[in-house]
């Protein structure tokens, strides 16, 4: 994950496009699949653990 630190605890701002695709490429998984299908994975995740930081830091 990418993260953006701050006086409020930071935030998610994205996946290690990198790691991911090696993490993906290990599966077996062609890079062109990975490309399509990480971005609205990642938004998701990053709402979502954004949501989840906000919360704990109540």
């Amino acid at each position: 994950m990418r993260v953006a630190g701050g006086v409020s605890g930071g935030a998610v701002v994205g996946w290690d496009m990198g790691a991911a695709l090696q993490l993906g490429a290990a599966l077996g998984l062609s890079p062109l699949t990975i490309a399509e299908l990480l971005p609205p994975i990642e938004a998701v995740m990053v709402r979502k653990t954004n949501e989840e930081i906000e919360q704990s830091n109540g």
